[in-house]
């Protein structure tokens, strides 16, 4: 997605250890507008298959799975990274690790949004390590719900996790894939 990568080299800032920070409109301020181009591109991408539902993790998937959802006509549902006092007991968990926060979580999603049968898709913003991806698919599956596709808005291709996603047969679609991020803030893209 041309538009996507444009934005990632004007005002994405690329840190020490492989930290790309794009948080001034994909994950902390949210460009609306580029979220609704995000979204059409996901439908496009996966409007073929059926899909039920939205999943992605708390809390910079959620916008985006949002805007895709409107597209779809489908509700979301989001992992949380808490077990919380409204929350039931009876919930599917995951262990996951976040590459950016550099910390394992165990994500819940309540038994009561996802059931066997369903065709999930699951979102999020980022894909480096794959590890927190690779949790939803488990967990989707734990549901006996079926994860029928992944759209990741930015991959970190000189990472092992879109290989790791894509050595499990799930149909995975990158927007925008990072090939190598330089100390100068140089940013080049796979195509």
């Amino acid at each position: 997605m041309l538009l996507l990568e444009e934005r990632i080299r004007r005002d994405g800032k690329v840190f020490p250890g492989n930290i790309l920070k794009v948080d001034s409109f994909l994950n902390h301020q949210i460009d609306v507008r580029l979220l609704e181009q995000i979204g059409e591109e996901f439908y496009r991408l996966f409007s073929a298959d059926r899909i039920d539902k939205i999943l992605t993790i708390e809390a910079s998937g959620i916008g985006i799975a949002c805007i895709a959802a409107q597209r779809f006509g489908v509700p979301v549902v989001f992992a949380k990274k808490t077990q919380t006092k409204n929350i039931a007991a009876d919930v599917y968990t995951a262990r996951v690790e976040s590459f950016t926060h550099g910390k394992v979580y165990d994500v819940i999603v309540s038994k009561e949004f996802l059931h066997a049968g369903e065709r999930i898709l699951i979102i999020d913003d980022f894909l480096a390590k794959g590890q927190a991806l690779l949790g939803l698919i488990r967990l989707v599956r734990s549901a006996g719900a079926e994860p029928v596709g992944a759209g990741i808005v930015i991959e970190k291709g000189f990472q092992d996790g879109g290989d790791l996603v894509r050595q499990t047969g799930i149909h995975l679609e990158s927007l925008a894939i990072v090939e190598s991020m330089d100390d100068d803030g140089t940013i080049r893209f796979r195509h």
